[in-house]
């Protein structure tokens, strides 16, 4: 009888501690539509999109077109995030981190720049990121 009830328990503990992962419907706070090392403006400068005429301009460019639904227009805003003109490659510049709070979201920008010593092609870049931020709120940018 004692056996049973060990088996019994042990089973019960073993059960327990197995889990099924949660589903989650909501969507990531964030998405990176394009992050490119040239095409970008030549000066240095960060860019919030909240209207919808100003981010109907994204949906002219040919890579962006088919990643913004009319949906993402009415709830969503667009942070162009733009390095501005470097002398070489090896240039890059993405979100490092984006939190929402309850009246904001806070957006921390991670800017790249080549190793001393790395090859890196010798040309003039223009490094970007367009992200889209599935939130209406304030944004403010680090």
């Amino acid at each position: 009888m004692k056996k049973i009830i060990v088996s019994l328990l042990t089973l019960f503990l073993v059960a327990c501690g197995a889990s099924t992962p949660i589903k989650s419907d909501r969507k990531a706070l964030y998405e990176v539509l394009t992050q490119q090392s040239d095409g970008g403006g030549n000066i240095h400068f960060f860019e919030i999109l909240t209207e919808p005429n100003e981010i109907r301009m994204l949906q002219n460019d040919k890579n962006l077109r088919n990643k913004i639904s009319p949906i993402d227009v009415q709830k969503s805003n667009f942070v162009i995030l733009n390095m501005g003109e470097k002398n070489t490659g090896g240039y890059s510049i993405t979100i490092e981190s984006v939190v929402e709070t309850d009246k904001n979201i806070i957006i921390s920008v991670k800017e790249k720049e080549p190793e001393p010593d790395s090859i890196v092609s010798q040309s003039l870049t223009y490094p970007f990121c367009v992200v889209k931020i599935n939130s209406k709120k304030e944004i403010i940018i680090k």
